[in-house]
């Protein structure tokens, strides 16, 4: 692509489907797709942009690679293949490879997708989908070398989630004399009250350089919950630092993950 892709607020409804026969590349140079309905140059329509239904955006059956939002800086950048604010998201069947992010900052993340706001604290659903798959195929930033959100819950259904990376140092806030980040190999999540439920899925060989080898979840008022069904969690290092008796997951949260049918080593 020779440019990103930007939705327009004014769209009801999205649907990018590639009948799994299309790759959007980045290049390694740019974005790839970009909503945000607080963004005045995609149009405001409503008087609440951070909380609005519209647009709503599928990306389905189609691969996003090579996708790098490296130097982005509009809320905070991060989402090297996708980055959406606002209305609601969901990715169907869809594979996410060799993108890319800054590599420090102590909360900027999401090599594949970064997500800011959803209509009604909704979560956003990934589903069949896959990030990086081989060896040199994963996401790499800062924090979150697949997913990063604020605030944002998720369902993570049926996925594959490997070999993605979170490079950054000096954790999230930032320790003195670094630049911060390096936390949630493949998933990255802060804010207040939000859920993260992984089910059916496999999340292996991802890697922290600070917290969270596999998943890096923090609700700073204690209020968040995450839960694990059905699926593989192993070989996820956390180089700095994780919670005990969860290998590969640092939480801070209303309580405990819970954790079923689920290995974890």
């Amino acid at each position: 692509m020779s440019a990103t892709a930007k939705v327009r607020n004014s769209s009801a409804r999205v649907v990018i489907d590639g009948g799994g026969l299309v790759t959007l590349s980045g290049g390694g140079k740019r974005r790839i797709l970009y909503m945000n309905t607080c963004d005045q140059a995609q149009q405001w329509t409503t008087s609440h942009c951070d909380d609005q239904e519209q647009p709503q955006l599928t990306v389905q059956n189609l691969t996003l690679a090579d996708g790098n939002a490296t130097g982005e800086t509009v809320d905070g950048g991060g989402g090297g293949a996708m980055f959406v604010r606002g209305g609601r998201v969901k990715v169907v069947n869809s594979r996410f490879v060799r993108n890319r992010c800054d590599a420090t900052g102590p909360d900027l993340g999401g090599a594949a997708i970064r997500v800011l706001d959803q209509s009604r604290d909704l979560p956003v659903y990934i589903v069949s989908s896959t990030f990086g798959g081989a060896p040199g195929q994963g996401g790499v930033c800062s924090n979150g070398g697949a997913l990063s959100s604020i605030g944002v819950s998720w369902v993570v259904l049926n996925s594959v989630m490997t070999y993605n990376r979170a490079i950054g140092n000096g954790a999230n806030p930032a320790r003195g004399g670094t630049p911060g980040g390096g936390s949630g190999g493949a998933v990255y999540t802060d804010g207040n009250r939000f859920t993260v439920r992984i089910a059916g899925s496999i999340v292996t060989d991802n890697q922290a350089k600070e917290g969270g080898g596999a998943v890096f979840f923090v609700s700073n008022d204690r209020t968040g919950t995450m839960s694990i069904e059905g699926s593989t969690l192993r070989r996820n290092p956390s180089a700095g630092f994780e919670t005990a008796g969860f290998p590969g997951i640092f939480f801070l949260g209303a309580r405990k993950p819970s954790v079923s049918s689920s290995t974890l080593t």
